[in-house]
């Protein structure tokens, strides 16, 4: 992927942050875009280290309203509980998360829209399907469906290490051999 306009899923971690560096080293103008689904982060620091990364720019976008209404409320009204006990807040969270990015990609004249999910779960099927479904013109990247991504990145030790050689800050430690 590159010369591209992408809006990039960020969480301000270690994976998307690799992958907005990643993305940016190949000639990419990326957006970060942030969800606030109501999670306890800081977002003002988060739009920091985007930045200090290299984003061209960076959305915070307060969705916890449009997700309780939109997507929570009905889950309870049709007593969508996974296994009796799980809420499913996430799974919830996609389809709205993958909504307002392809609203960002139209607002910046972008082709791309991407995302961190590593295929462990079922988020990327959440995000591509919705994406899909929204404009099925879109491009999107998936770096950990991709096979020059995966040389490079074969594991978090490899993440830790890029984020190391390209001053990003990290909260995670590797053992050193």
């Amino acid at each position: 992927m590159e010369n591209e306009k992408i809006i990039l899923a960020y969480s301000g971690g270690l994976d998307t942050s690799i992958i907005l560096k990643w993305l940016i080293d190949r000639g990419n103008e990326v957006i970060a875009y942030v969800a606030n689904v109501g999670q306890e982060d800081d977002f003002e620091a988060c739009r920091e280290k985007a930045l200090n990364i290299g984003a061209g720019d960076v959305v915070i976008d307060d969705v916890r309203e449009p997700l309780v209404r939109e997507f929570i409320f009905p889950a309870i009204q049709a007593n969508a509980i996974y296994e009796s006990r799980y809420l499913l807040g996430t799974a919830l969270a996609r389809p709205l998360i993958a909504k307002r990015m392809i609203e960002t990609a139209k607002k910046f004249n972008a082709g791309v829209v991407s995302h961190g999910a590593t295929g462990k779960g079922n988020d990327q099927v959440r995000f591509e399907l919705s994406f899909y479904a929204l404009n099925p013109e879109i491009k999107i990247y998936a770096p950990w469906k991709d096979n020059i991504f995966l040389q490079e990145f074969k594991g978090r030790s490899d993440l830790i290490r890029y984020a190391e050689n390209s001053g990003i800050p990290v909260k995670a430690t590797i053992d050193k051999p």
